[in-house]
């Protein structure tokens, strides 16, 4: 899999850095764009991290490179 958390914090933390960049800004709604949607693929995770807790058993993310050993 390509697109992993850290890709998507890597997008993030650029956002802001385009945000701060005196000599050529990034354009207000195209940053709240890219929060909009780096909200929607936080939630995404926040279910993924429920599946994780509720499945038991050996379950692997490969978005959020984790893996969960049941008890």
């Amino acid at each position: 899999m390509k697109n992993k958390v850290e890709d998507l914090r890597n997008h993030l933390f650029a956002t802001i850095e385009g945000l701060l960049d005196e000599d050529k800004p990034l354009d207000i709604e195209r940053a709240k764009a890219v929060a909009q949607v780096g909200s929607v693929i936080i939630e995404s995770a926040k279910v993924e991290v429920k599946a994780l807790e509720t499945l038991g058993g050996q379950v692997k993310s490969d978005f959020l490179q984790l893996t969960h050993q049941g008890s």
